[in-house]
């Protein structure tokens, strides 16, 4: 990138060379963070609309605040490249979520201005109300600000955050980025001179006075309290912020510097728990994405002056569509399917769904635990929910999947998406243990598709069942599998063998199949498509044990625990006692990167496997005859 688009940001090498500069300077400032970042961005790819729309806002809170003294505590990360830039990582941006670059998400290791690590939402509140009294205990004076979406604001951990930060007697700034509602009207010059009024010493001295005077007359501090609230209320949403005991302050223009920097200023003196609210709009300054911010929220590398553009041949269908697809076609035939989605309906590929099946479709916010229990409702009363969720979301209504669900044995469908590694989002977004933690749950079954028509025919499967269970498929594009239309269901709980070969049996489970059966033309070994990790097909299990010298189970999640796991107690169960290679996901958290890296590193792809087996295996392999000694 060329610096000499950017003279005043290319002096910013952190937020105490961003707060030298005069407050006339600001606006330039903002303007040049934009074209970077949407220059950035376009190189790389990431998340864009929720980006632009924190300009201002990033480059106020640091002009304002002295962090890294100050905490500021961003929600979910989707809105922290600009605060990223500002905090010396200009030059690296180029390195974002790749292999050994920048994260696309706020990592305390990253930086001494990344406060608090996160990617899942509504945690920013809960975290900052932490250091806000850390900071009272041990007798510092510092600020701590969240940052929080709109979106974030419907999981109930934000409010329960609330609930616990209005009586906590602390210095604590609840910034909420709504970019969603419609507020226009309050966003004006009167709503600005409000705010300002609003977030003033003297405004604050004069409530507390009449507070005192007032008490002791209870009606008349009753009619004054409501002529407040009302007063308020002319200008600004209801007051229910303030029913937790916050003082609630704005809507205020969060594109506008003239009004953010002199209400964060009158805030940053005021004590006790405040609340500023912030209107900002997806995908500001740039056009294309003011248009269709969902589009834009993470797209891949592209032309800013073209935008996005369809690939000239068509891409190979994703998991995420076949479920779709499948969804829909299963909802026109059975009129008890029901769709549920915590907020994820494009990610989790049911825009179709909702307009064919309006009435059958719930998408309930950022709320995963209320999601699961819904839908354990719905199939009290003989509906079939089908939950579409992340695996790593899943983890956060790990007691409602255990409690309501499975100890009532309800027929709940769990489509997880993105299960294993997804590359670019890293840890935070790794579907590496719902194996481990689902299998270990009475009465859910798992199952592990190793292509796209697997995958539409497992869903069938599970949708028959009467019993919760969970189909795992990952993120993109599998083999390239044609899938066949209809309904059909593979039978449950059975494996297949896909390749006969001598010695050594390779287990595999979901999409690995494929660079295992790659794997083993090299090495001439059996290869069993095992489709199910609960219930396993026990009797082909103890078939294939009978026949081979030495196994070597393979999933993409985490070995601990997981299917190979699975496979070793039911050895064991059996008395077999037979050479065993479990090959997985390390005990480790994975970064961000490109998938096939990823997979490689893990020893995960054909190499990979061939390499593992021929080390542990290999003289069984080379002699062709029984060699346990070798090999125990």
């Amino acid at each position: 990138m060329s610096n000499t688009l950017y003279p005043l940001l290319e002096t910013i090498h952190s937020p105490a060379d961003l707060r030298l500069l005069p407050r006339a300077q600001l606006d330039l400032l903002a303007a040049e963070l934009r074209a970077y970042l949407l220059d950035s961005v376009s190189k790389t790819g990431g998340h864009l609309s929720s980006n632009l729309g924190t300009v201002e806002l990033t480059v106020a809170l640091h002009y304002v605040f002295n962090t890294p003294h100050d905490r500021l505590v961003w929600d979910v990360g989707h809105q922290t490249y600009p605060h990223k830039i500002l905090t010396g990582r200009r030059e690296r941006m180029d390195s974002l979520r790749q292999l050994g670059g920048l994260s696309g998400f706020p990592q305390r290791g990253e930086s001494e201005y990344d406060d608090f690590g996160t990617a899942h939402s509504s945690t920013s509140i809960s975290a900052a109300l932490g250091m806000a009294l850390a900071a009272k205990i041990q007798g510092e004076e510092r600020c701590v600000v969240a940052v929080i979406g709109d979106g974030a604001m419907t999981a109930g951990m934000a409010f329960e955050a609330l609930n616990n930060a209005g009586v906590a007697d602390c210095n604590l700034l609840v910034i909420l980025n709504d970019n969603d509602m419609s507020i226009s009207p309050p966003v004006g010059a009167l709503n600005r001179y409000l705010a300002k009024l609003l977030s003033g010493q003297f405004y604050a001295a004069a409530k507390n006075a009449g507070k005192t005077v007032l008490k002791g007359a209870p009606p008349l501090f009753e009619l004054a309290k409501r002529i407040e609230e009302h007063a308020k209320g002319m200008v600004v949403p209801a007051t229910l912020f303030e029913k937790f005991g916050f003082n609630y302050i704005g809507p205020i223009d969060g594109h506008d510097l003239d009004s953010l920097v002199p209400t964060l200023e009158n805030i940053k003196h005021l004590k006790g728990p405040q609340f500023l609210h912030v209107v900002t709009k997806k995908g500001q300054g740039y056009k294309l994405a003011e248009a269709d911010p969902v589009a834009y929220h993470g797209p891949g590398k592209f032309d800013p002056a073209i935008g996005l553009q369809q690939p000239s041949t068509p891409p190979k269908q994703t998991f995420t569509q076949v479920f779709g697809q499948w969804l829909c076609d299963m909802a026109a035939q059975d009129r008890r399917l029901v769709g549920i989605t915590p907020a994820m309906r494009e990610g989790s590929g049911m825009v179709e769904f909702e307009a064919l099946f309006p009435e059958r479709y719930f998408d309930v916010g950022i709320a995963e635990q209320h999601a699961v229990t819904f839908a354990a409702g719905l199939a009290c009363e003989g509906l079939k929910p089908v939950v579409a969720i992340y695996s790593t979301f899943l983890q956060r209504a790990y007691d409602q999947l255990i409690h309501d669900v499975a100890i009532q044995n309800l027929p709940v469908v769990f489509a997880l998406d993105r299960a294993g590694l997804v590359g670019a989002d890293g840890a935070t977004h790794a579907g590496a243990y719902d194996i481990p933690y689902l299998r270990c749950i009475p009465n859910i079954s798992v199952a592990c598709p190793a292509d796209e028509n697997e995958c539409r025919q497992l869903l069938s499967c599970a949708f028959a069942q009467q019993h919760p269970v969970a189909v795992r498929y990952p993120r993109g594009a599998g083999a390239g599998v044609a899938v066949e239309p209809g309904l059909k269901a593979l039978p449950f709980g059975q494996a297949q063998i896909r390749r006969q070969g001598k010695g050594v049996a390779i287990l595999a489970f979901g999409t690995l199949l494929y660079p295992a059966l790659e794997a083993a033309k090299a090495l001439n070994v059996t290869v069993v498509n095992m489709r199910w990790v609960k219930p396993l097909d026990g009797a082909l299990l103890l078939e294939v044990a009978a026949t081979h010298e030495a196994l070597v189970t393979l999933e993409e999640g985490a070995v601990m625990g997981g299917a190979g796991s699975a496979v070793s107690e039911a050895l064991q169960a059996a008395g077999v006692l037979k050479p065993l290679l479990q090959l997985g996901l390390r005990d480790e958290f994975i970064e961000h990167g490109d998938p096939v890296k990823l997979l490689a590193l893990q020893g995960l792809d054909a190499a990979g496997i061939e390499a593992s087996v021929l080390k542990r295996f290999a003289p069984l392999l080379e002699s062709g005859r029984p060699a346990l000694k070798a090999v125990a």
